[in-house]
């Protein structure tokens, strides 16, 4: 939701089109600066989830930042980016925040691996007392980005200095676009295993629920409206109907509009919550 107007206001939004949780962005997700954020901003914020019954408030980082960069100065103030995206969540009570691992670009993919988890660490350094927690989400892989396999996000947190302080987002989208097939029962509940034998399931966080405009494995991050993209609706009511993860919070991030004068996002919550039953 959008914090036009302050961040209260994607609360209210939030709760206008029937949403249980919300995830915003805390600054410009396409600027590097920020204006800070005022106490009276961060209280107005809490009073509207507690107001409103909104739970589970999720800050995504901005896309500038790439903690996997071979580039120094970029690296560094992707560093300087993500740090502050940590101390904007907690000044307003939000418990993670959501990033995509970075691109290795000119580097290996073993390179670009080796600097986010460095990058990480030095985020850690630089906020030791820090409670809101950062959440590295499976991304579709396109081009050089990282993060599209399992077997990646595991790595970032084995090399990492403190590996319990980080988090998983899933994407469903993103998972399909990568190769993992959640339509087929097997393909299912095999993603499910080995997110499990690698990560651990207590690590996953939050979903973001969306279907794919293109095919298996494209590795093309296009979302798509509930039910009517490559995903289609069986993914999602496997999904929401697997008490694993009834706790989970679950975010749509598809496209805001109307149809025949309806909220696209009151539309899609409806169609979530029909396959749910």
């Amino acid at each position: 939701m959008s914090i036009a107007g302050g961040y209260y206001k994607a609360v209210e939004e939030a709760r206008r089109c029937g949403c249980d949780v919300v995830q915003l962005f805390t600054k410009n997700n396409t600027q590097w600066r920020a204006k800070p954020i005022t106490d009276d901003e961060a209280r107005q914020f809490g009073s509207a989830l507690t107001e409103l019954k909104i739970g589970s408030p999720i800050s995504h980082a901005s896309y500038l930042i790439n903690l996997a960069s071979p580039d120094e100065a970029l690296r560094s103030k992707s560093i300087d980016g993500m740090a502050v995206e940590l101390a904007r969540a907690e000044q307003l009570g939000i418990p993670f925040v959501i990033v995509h691992p970075g691109a290795h670009t000119t580097a290996t993919e073993e390179e670009g691996l080796a600097l986010v988890s460095a990058s990480i660490d030095e985020i850690h350094c630089r906020l030791p007392q820090a409670k809101t927690e950062i959440s590295l989400e499976l991304t579709a892989g396109q081009g050089s980005c990282l993060g599209w396999k399992l077997e990646q996000l595991a790595a970032i947190i084995r090399n990492s200095k403190q590996p319990d302080k980080l988090r998983i987002c899933v994407d469903t989208c993103h998972a399909f676009a990568a190769g993992y097939d959640l339509r087929d029962r097997k393909g299912y509940l095999a993603f499910w295993r080995q997110f499990d034998e690698l990560l651990g399931l207590p690590r996953l966080v939050a979903m973001h629920l969306n279907d794919s405009k293109r095919e298996l494995g494209s590795r093309v991050d296009r979302h798509e409206h509930i039910g009517r993209g490559q995903l289609g609706p069986e993914a999602f009511r496997q999904l929401l109907r697997d008490k694993r993860f009834r706790h989970v919070p679950m975010y749509i991030e598809t496209a805001k509009g109307q149809e025949n004068g309806e909220s696209l996002d009151i539309i899609n919550l409806r169609v979530l919550r029909e396959l749910a039953r």
